[in-house]
């Protein structure tokens, strides 16, 4: 009994207060002064950028990325209850300790299989998927062209490479043909759907140029995968690209509501890349239940033709109400709704203005956009309600004349006839 009463007592108890640590560096302290305390507290106002308001149970939550509302479907959760209550021996280990056959082999292998390449590797996150292909495909004789908005995980994978990195303006196929004219043949770089504005890929452009100057290139389809193509498959499969694509990789926390990233490669690449890949090697593979729910997943996205319809309904529905009412959402198409107000202090006020109301969305500011191209970006999903679109249109409306959407940086570029996009 004492020490349940103990347990309690800890429980309700006020935290003692932390003993500091040896000190920082005086380098680290100047950096920190130097780059990051005016942000903090003349933009952010001493609070955390990305924390607003906590969204109560009648919110409008814009903020994730579970674009066809498969969280909670039954028969995942049931499949991952399965594997969670089987008791079967597993060891943690790194990925390349798994032998064909294991249900995470299988699965990729499938998976694989059905956007239409050979093989495959479930990895840890979409980052850790990027990164750890990049760092095997390029090297410092290789160069990296990146569209402007690539994800941060490509940057950083054509970085762990050692590779020379050149971005090109986005959506710019003929940026692209004079970057490769000049530097030579090497890997392009580019994201299906953009994760900070829902603009599409030039993808026949940049595949041409990508095959014209003996490149080899990758498609991040995270924001495309189960959402775009027949059944899902994504964009590559929608435009039929997919055997002129020679990596496809992707985020599985998006449509797949999931924790892992995957990308795909050709039979002769595969035990080359297992041996120098440093996330396959160096990190944890995916549990059992993780496994198993992806692949139940999986299922649940191959039959989801009506949420992809309702979702495209739904993204036209939104995407119009806030033009309508003057916000510059130009440049971009599809489920992500980017509202670029520019300056991270103009970007909290909207946030704030639409959290007051009830809606959520997502901060995003450097290092996820550029310096002064900040935004809050909203992303929809199939199961949103009427009544739910109908409160952020009435919301958009309603802020409108206090955030003037229309003297933003992009919306005043565009009137100029520069394009932000």
């Amino acid at each position: 009994m004492q020490e349940v009463i103990d347990r309690t007592t800890t429980a309700t108890t006020p935290a003692v207060a932390r003993r500091p640590g040896p000190a920082l560096s005086t380098k680290l302290r100047a950096r920190i002064d130097r780059d990051f305390k005016s942000r903090w507290e003349d933009e952010w106002g001493g609070k955390f950028v990305t924390h607003g308001k906590v969204p109560g149970s009648d919110a409008v939550r814009l903020d994730g990325n579970d674009y066809l509302a498969v969280t909670g479907n039954p028969r995942i959760v049931q499949a991952q209850l399965d594997s969670l209550r089987q008791g079967q021996e597993f060891i943690v280990q790194s990925g390349v300790f798994q032998h064909d056959g294991s249900a995470a082999s299988q699965f990729q292998s499938v998976l694989a299989a059905w956007v239409g390449k050979e093989e495959g590797l479930l990895c840890q996150s979409g980052y850790t998927a990027n990164l750890g292909l990049l760092q095997v495909i390029a090297d410092p004789q290789t160069p990296v062209y990146l569209d402007g908005l690539a994800h941060m995980s490509l940057w950083e994978g054509a970085k762990a490479a050692g590779a020379p990195s050149y971005a090109f303006r986005h959506n710019d196929p003929a940026h692209l043909a004079k970057m490769a004219t000049r530097h030579g043949p090497g890997v392009v770089v580019v994201d299906s759907v953009y994760s900070t504005t829902g603009a599409v890929a030039r993808l026949h452009e940049i595949v041409e140029v990508a095959e014209q100057h003996d490149c080899m290139i990758l498609v991040d389809e995270s924001h495309s995968l189960g959402t775009h193509g027949p059944g899902g498959k994504g964009l590559c499969a929608e435009l039929g690209l997919t055997d002129r694509v020679h990596f496809i990789s992707a985020s599985l926390a998006k449509a797949f509501a999931g924790r892992a990233g995957f990308f795909t490669m050709p039979t002769e690449l595969r035990d080359y890349l297992m041996c120098h890949s440093h996330p396959s090697i160096f990190s944890s593979c995916l549990l059992p239940h993780e496994v198993a729910g992806l692949a139940a997943t999986f299922e649940v996205i191959k039959e989801s033709d009506n949420a992809r319809r309702q979702l495209r309904a739904n993204t036209a529905r939104v995407r119009s109400a806030f033009v309508e009412h003057g916000y510059p959402i130009h440049q971009g198409t599809e489920q992500i709704i980017s509202l670029e107000a520019g300056a991270e202090a103009d970007t909290l006020v909207l946030r704030d203005a639409l959290e007051a109301r009830g809606v959520f969305g997502a901060v995003f500011c450097a290092p996820a956009t550029s310096r002064n191209r900040a935004m809050v970006r909203l992303t929809l999903n199939a199961a949103l309600t009427d009544a739910e679109m109908d409160h952020v249109a009435a919301v958009a409306k309603e802020i409108a004349p206090s955030v003037k959407p229309w003297e933003w940086p992009i919306a005043r570029r565009l009137a100029r006839g520069n394009d932000a996009a």
